[in-house]
């Protein structure tokens, strides 16, 4: 039986509510984490949750998306150019955690073990993805 997300409890759908408040009566502005943790008079821990809750339910509502962005902070917008840059840095951020974990876990490991199954597999699956994500980058 999978495990309950607490990102999915009533605690957190609180601290969402509470964030999205937030972040709404600040439209069009953003906020960054330190003026959002201020706003909501909420602890760090709980406007993490928060924002991860609410990740989720915009998905769910049809909402406008919340990006984040180091200028700008937490802000929801509904604007392609703002929605494309900032997918195409969470792919880019994406690609390089995943290029290191090639580098520095998978290649040493496949060099341990050449014949393990579990590796072999590891090693596809993550060049499949890496390539998918570069092409992605590459596209405009």
């Amino acid at each position: 039986m999978p495990r309950a997300s607490r990102r999915r409890g009533e605690a957190a759908r609180r601290h969402a509510d509470t964030v999205r408040f937030v972040l709404f009566e600040a439209r069009p502005a953003g906020l960054t984490f330190p003026q959002l943790v201020r706003a909501t008079e909420l602890t760090p821990s709980q406007v993490r949750s928060g924002l991860a809750c609410l990740r989720d339910v915009i998905a769910e509502r049809g909402w406008p998306p919340l990006v984040h962005t180091r200028a700008d902070g937490y802000r929801f917008t509904g604007d392609k150019t703002e929605l494309e840059e900032y997918e195409r840095a969470v792919i880019r951020e994406k690609l390089t955690q995943i290029r290191r974990l090639i580098t520095g876990t998978v290649a040493p490991h496949a060099a341990l073990h050449p014949g393990d199954r579990w590796v072999r597999h590891l090693v596809a699956q993550l060049n499949s993805i890496e390539s998918t994500l570069d092409v992605m980058l590459a596209e405009r």
